[in-house]
């Protein structure tokens, strides 16, 4: 009787496969790794590109329904629109037609306000138009990581200046430029017409 001889593997064939095997683990998850990072990396991106779309939006919406209100402070006026720079940030503050927070909004429009603090570009609500002397607005970050927010005015001159009123200019300026510089260095300029 004859048996055939089976042949198994040799110790070194085994240890050699193991090698090739986790060779190509190793580099599978390598792949893998790098796949959900630049995934991550791509969603942080796309969510930050909504959040300013959202800030533009909104603004040119607010802006859109500028009037030319002035506004009682007290025993004080305030004008329609003032736009303003401190510290070398803008911020604006003016009358705008309607309201969307208030639950009963008032038929002579709402004040509404846009600043940068800390990084972050804010809207401000004021719960009344006329109000009395030091009643705060309701405040809501719309976009984080910002190193500059600046705003500049046309006037009916054709000339940009960065506070409004100066001298003499209308309640309203023509159009409106928006320049934000990142806190990683991008810059986005917006420009809206107003009138």
């Amino acid at each position: 009787m004859t048996r055939a001889r089976t042949r198994g593997f040799t110790l070194v064939e085994a240890l050699a496969a193991l090698a090739i095997f986790g060779v190509i683990a190793v580099l599978a998850y390598r792949a893998t790794s790098a796949l959900s990072d630049g995934e991550a990396r791509l969603s942080a991106e796309a969510q930050r590109w909504r959040a300013l779309e959202a800030l533009f939006t909104r603004f040119e919406a607010d802006l859109r329904q500028a009037i030319p209100r002035p506004v009682r402070v007290g025993d004080a006026r305030e004008a329609p629109w003032l736009g303003t720079t401190f510290a070398g940030q803008s911020a604006l503050v003016f009358t705008r037609a309607g309201a969307e927070v208030s639950l009963e909004p008032a038929p002579a429009g709402q004040r509404v306000g846009y600043r940068w603090r800390d990084g972050t570009v804010e809207l401000a609500y004021w719960p009344h138009l006329d109000r009395t002397a030091g009643a705060g607005p309701s405040v809501y970050p719309l976009v984080d990581d910002v190193a500059a927010f600046d705003l500049a005015y046309l006037t009916r001159g054709g000339a940009w200046q960065a506070q409004w009123p100066l001298l003499g200019e209308d309640d309203i300026p023509r159009a409106v430029r928006l320049t934000l510089t990142l806190a990683d260095g991008a810059r986005i300029e917006r420009w809206f017409t107003l009138r």
